[in-house]
Order: C-alpha cells, then sequence, then structure tokens
C-alpha cells in the first residue's frame, strides 16, 4: 500500500512541475509582448556638414540644420530604431549608401532617374527645394539662368543644382561653362566673392544664411527654375524602415513640427509646396 501512495505521490508531483514548468513559459513570453525584447537596430545617417540651414556645423561644432533636426525628431518617434549620424563629403553619400556605410541620407535629396534606379525614396516629401540662379550683390548683368551664357556657373557635382544645370545646358545649345567646387559650400561662396565664378544655383534661404553668417554678399535674380519635393533616400531593401520613416514624418506634419522646423532654419514653411 505504502508503494502504491509512493507511486500516485510522485506521478502527482511530475504532473505539477510539468504544468508549473508550461505556466511559467506562457507567462515569460506574454510578458515581452512583441517589441518587449527586441534590440535597438542602430541607422547610420548620411548627412553633410556644408550646407547652409539645412546639415551643418554651428559655432559650437554641433552638427544642426533642418534635415539634422527633423530626423532627431523621427528618431523619438521610432523607439525600435536609434539614429547615428555619420558626416561626408555630398559627393561620397550616394556611394556610402550603396556599400552599405550607411542606411539612409538626409541631404534635400530630389528625385531623379538615375537615382531611382538604384534607390530607395520615402514616400511623404519633407520639404520643397527652390532652386534660384545666385550671384555677387554687385552683379547687374545676370538677370535670369538666359544671362548665364559663356558665364561660369559653380556647383557641387551631384547635387540637385548640378543636375538641373547640365540638363538645361544640353537641352537649351545655353553655353554655360559649368565649373564644379572643390570645398563645397565655402568654395563656391569664395569663387563668387572673388570673381572667379559668375553664378552658381542654389537656394534664398542658404544666401541669406551666407549673407548673414559669412559675409558671401550674394542675391537671388529671376524666377525660381524648379520646386522638386525632396525626400530621404534608402538602400531598395529598407522597405520596413522606408514606412516607419514616413508614419513618423506624417505624425510630425499633423502636429505641426514640421512647418515650425522650416520656419525656424529656413525662414519660411517649405513643408508644403507652392
Amino acid at each position: 500500500m505504502k508503494k502504491i501512495l509512493f507511486l500516485v505521490m510522485a506521478l502527482l508531483l511530475t504532473v505539477l512541475g510539468a504544468c508549473s514548468s508550461k505556466e511559467t513559459s506562457s507567462t515569460a513570453k506574454s510578458n515581452t509582448g512583441d517589441t518587449g525584447n527586441e534590440k535597438v537596430q542602430k541607422i547610420i545617417v548620411g548627412t553633410g556638414t556644408q550646407f547652409p540651414n539645412i546639415c551643418f556645423l554651428d559655432k559650437n561644432g554641433k552638427l544642426t540644420g533642418y534635415d539634422v533636426e527633423l530626423v532627431r525628431q523621427i528618431d523619438e518617434k521610432l523607439p525600435e530604431y536609434e539614429f547615428e549620424f555619420k558626416t561626408m563629403d555630398f559627393s561620397n553619400l550616394l556611394l556610402s549608401l550603396e556599400t552599405n556605410k550607411i542606411d539612409f541620407v538626409a541631404h534635400q535629396m530630389e528625385v531623379n532617374d538615375e537615382r531611382k534606379k538604384k534607390f530607395l525614396f520615402n514616400e511623404e516629401p519633407y520639404n520643397v527645394f527652390p532652386l534660384q540662379v545666385t550671384v555677387h550683390k554687385d552683379n547687374n548683368d545676370i538677370h535670369s539662368i538666359k544671362d548665364l551664357k559663356g558665364k561660369k556657373a559653380i556647383v557641387s557635382a551631384t547635387s540637385n543644382s548640378a543636375v538641373f544645370l547640365e540638363k538645361y545646358n544640353k537641352e537649351n545649345n545655353a553655353g554655360i561653362d559649368i565649373i564644379y567646387s572643390g570645398q563645397g559650400a565655402d568654395d563656391t561662396k569664395n569663387q563668387i566673392k572673388t570673381g572667379r565664378a559668375d553664378a552658381t544655383i542654389t537656394t534664398p534661404f542658404a544666401v541669406d544664411f551666407l549673407n548673414e553668417q559669412a559675409d558671401a554678399q550674394q542675391k537671388v535674380v529671376g524666377e525660381p527654375l524648379l520646386n522638386s519635393k525632396v525626400y530621404f533616400l534608402l538602400r531598395k531593401d529598407e522597405t520596413p524602415l522606408q514606412k516607419r520613416i514616413d508614419e513618423a514624418l506624417v505624425e510630425l506634419k499633423k502636429e505641426g513640427a514640421v512647418s515650425e522646423l522650416s520656419k525656424k532654419w529656413l525662414g519660411a514653411d517649405y513643408s508644403v509646396g507652392f
């Protein structure tokens, strides 16, 4: 009898132990949730340091500007990601994206056919990029792009300005002497100021910033050449990140944050079309 009782007790303990183990496992799983134990994914954001008001170093050497601060606010909306900036020359951004050194580009990227073949743009634009002819403040000979025939126009290679000017030159047989800057905004500013270049193609907010901060002595002339929507640029396989960036952007627009950033850094609300 004692032997039978012992066997029954042993069996009960085995069953209770198994039930207890299953409950613990189930409780642990339910407590983690879908994201509870997921690791935060680090995202490397490529940007520059020489685009006034967009991505630049302030007087204290801090990276800031419209694109930079917008990315920081998007980061706050996405707890599953941690964004880290990596700065470089504009001409190196696309290659760095292609070779997985960065995960997306924040540098006022405009859509064009060449970029669309290789990369993925997010779907929600974050502002409109107005481009205008810009000359020295004392230049009274150039009033529009039509006056650039036989003149030297300096732009950054692969930039929106360069793509536009190259296309315009070819399609209109415009005779513009396009030269490419070697040291970003500083090189362009100096060449315009010293008369080595006659014009550039840039934005009114960049001109205002350079005039105020660096005595660039520039002015914009003529009507805007184009008002193109700009986006973040990602690799083709980054659709989950693309979707989350768009969701965050829509929220920030509804909250008025994008509009406020644009007014602060660009002098007007460029988050909407014209």
